[in-house]
């Protein structure tokens, strides 16, 4: 295993994220976004203002923390965007010497929703198109378990993996996503533990009232120490991400102070650490 982590909830500037890993004796970044924008979709001046930081200060970025088929665009929404944003991180990930970009599977529409089965269909066809894109750049997608068809249930990831059945299509498993949907983290990881590519490490509890809230590492309902001791069981060897959700979290519009982002950060990569070093 080896440690990493999206490192926009340390902060903004790409010195910043930096500056954390380093404080954590890390090698890896995940980079999401820069200054509020993304990797990806970022100014080709700002992208390579970013690569030469990170360069510089002798890091590798462990995934591209992508927009693809995210939670916030609808199975109903303009697949182009999708195609044309593989397309532009296909040759940057070739710059980083990334081998992952994160994916998910698009959510149904809130307003205007289809049918399962229509869901289901749209989404295999858009993968295995997106698939074969991601083939022929050799790089591979790792599907998260979030908003999006294959996130709704572990069979779903199952039946994607199936019926795509590409090369270039894994799983990030992502441990606290799975209290936020109202799933049993365990089980969910026991049914796909043997396609995980890369995990995102996450944790939650599940409130009386049937709302989740995000806690740090090892100390919600999301079985991490379990989880990680499997994983070191069975020989996994990939990336661990934090992703923290606590201090700032972008899909929820949840910002903190710079200072409280940063020690946020510092704390649950600390804790991440301690987990790790426990392990048998």
């Amino acid at each position: 295993m080896f440690f990493s982590g999206i490192s926009d909830e340390a902060g903004k500037p790409i010195e910043t994220q930096i500056k954390a890993h380093k404080e954590l004796g890390w090698k890896c970044l995940e980079i999401r976004n820069v200054d509020g924008e993304n990797l990806t979709l970022m100014h080709d001046s700002k992208f390579d203002e970013v690569y030469e930081k990170v360069n510089d200060a002798q890091m590798k970025v462990s995934c591209f923390a992508g927009c693809i088929a995210n939670w916030a665009r609808y199975i109903t929404g303009d697949f182009q965007l999708d195609i044309d944003e593989l397309k532009k991180a296909i040759p940057r990930m070739k710059k980083f010497g990334t081998k992952f970009i994160r994916i998910m599977s698009w959510p149904n529409d809130e307003n205007n929703p289809v049918s399962e089965i229509e869901w289901k269909k749209k989404a295999i066809e858009r993968l295995k198109e997106l698939s074969k894109i991601a083939e022929d750049g050799e790089i591979v997608m790792v599907h998260e378990n979030c908003n999006g068809w294959a996130g709704e249930k572990p069979e779903n990831s199952l039946k994607m993996l199936s019926e795509v059945n590409s090369p270039s299509l894994k799983l990030v498993f992502d441990t606290g996503n799975t209290i936020a949907h109202g799933q049993d983290a365990m089980y969910f990881y026991s049914k796909v533990k043997k396609h995980i590519a890369y995990v995102h490490i996450k944790d939650a509890i599940t409130l009386p009232d049937g709302k989740f809230q995000t806690t740090y590492c090892g100390e919600g309902h999301a079985y991490v120490p379990e989880i990680l001791q499997d994983l070191k069981n069975n020989d996994y060897e990939g990336g661990i991400s934090i992703e923290p959700h606590l201090a700032a979290a972008v899909h929820l519009g949840k910002e903190a102070t710079s200072e409280e982002a940063y020690k946020t950060y510092i704390t649950y990569g600390r804790k991440l650490i301690e987990i790790i070093n426990k392990l048998k």
